[in-house]
């Protein structure tokens, strides 16, 4: 990823939130990648090393919480910031993914415009 634009990975089995994510990050400037479940976001973020992640929980291959307790456990990537962002449940996202390293997280369904100020105060 550029050095020069701020680098996000997107991580999500559902194309249409991918698509919806991927789409108004590129247009605020962000460089974005993609991964459609576990085993792909843990290689591609240890490929690109990016900045932030997005991560879903539900996903094919390695959950979301077996991912951010993964990139949090490796010295190469745990400082990348790991937003989860999930429809599981507000309670079991709050008690859960601060267990397995997330920055912050984020319910499903989400107000695009409190996604981004997150994303902006984690990236300073």
């Amino acid at each position: 990823m550029a050095k020069n634009a701020r680098s996000i990975v997107v991580v999500d089995d559902d194309p249409e939130i991918v698509g919806m994510l991927s789409a108004r990050l590129s247009s605020r400037g962000y460089q974005v990648a993609t991964a459609s479940d576990g085993n792909a976001a843990l290689e591609l973020c240890r490929r690109l090393l990016p900045e932030l992640v997005l991560l879903d929980v539900m996903m094919p291959g390695k959950s979301g919480w077996e991912v951010a307790r993964a990139l949090k456990t490796d010295p190469v990537t745990a400082k990348i910031k790991i937003v989860i962002v999930t429809a599981i449940g507000e309670h079991v996202n709050d008690a859960t993914s601060p267990i397995y390293g997330a920055d912050a997280h984020v319910d499903k369904p989400f107000e695009f415009d409190k996604l981004e100020r997150l994303i902006s105060k984690l990236l300073g």
